[in-house]
């Protein structure tokens, strides 16, 4: 089983995306953020307060871009492009995440610290940043970090940040478009009901009238 379909076997089995939402956090809960999708909810459902709250945040940046481009990375480690749909960054993920950092500032701090000590981290074994390293060095540091049970003396810090991160990221993934698509999600949809099947009206020896044909079981 590769990674995509490991993380989705999880997020299936967890009914709904917006648990991992509810796992990830380590502070109070305030709001849970929009998908990662520019998809908005209907204005008839939203205060005024929260339209304003949501459009400020939209044009502010908390990462800067040498941040934001190591948790582009980070995201699409976690849940690269595939035959069969897009990467974190395709989804704009990393956009997600900012969004979570300026709306919960509880997360600001984990963040950047651990996008920090990552740096620090291959700055001392390559003399590069993190964005700097190749894939194989980036993947290298990543699987130090990416199993909480096995990390070792001194990359504590890294492993907490990545768990925080692979959270967020599965979560801003799995309620975006691409994320619905990638695991069959469909929601309520409207169906059509074409009445009880003639072997069991047979079977029972009953028939429906003109009437309920026309009015109740009848599609064109």
């Amino acid at each position: 089983m590769n990674r995509r379909d490991s993380i989705k076997a999880f997020v299936v089995g967890t009914v709904s995306a917006g648990v991992l939402a509810e796992a990830c956090e380590t502070a109070d809960k305030k709001t849970i953020a929009p998908p990662a999708t520019e998809a908005k909810a209907p204005e008839a459902t939203r205060m005024p307060e929260e339209k304003e709250w949501e459009e400020n945040i939209a044009k502010m940046k908390f990462f800067t871009p040498a941040e934001m481009a190591s948790v582009a990375i980070l995201t699409d480690i976690i849940i690269p492009k595939d035959e069969k749909s897009g990467s974190a960054t395709d989804a704009k993920v990393p956009e997600f995440i900012n969004f979570i950092a300026l709306d919960k500032p509880d997360f600001q701090t984990p963040l950047r610290g651990g996008l920090r000590w990552l740096d620090l981290t291959c700055l001392k074994t390559h003399d590069k940043s993190f964005s700097e390293c190749s894939a194989d060095q980036q993947i290298t540091i990543i699987d130090q970090i990416a199993y909480p049970q096995k990390v070792k003396a001194g990359y504590e810090q890294g492993a907490a940040f990545f768990s925080l991160l692979r959270s967020l990221t599965i979560t801003g993934f799995y309620t975006s478009e691409i994320g619905y698509k990638d695991i069959g999600y469909v929601g309520n949809k409207p169906n059509q009901w074409n009445g009880v099947p003639d072997d069991v009206l047979k079977q029972y020896n009953i028939a429906y009238s003109a009437k309920e044909l026309k009015e109740c079981v009848s599609f064109s």
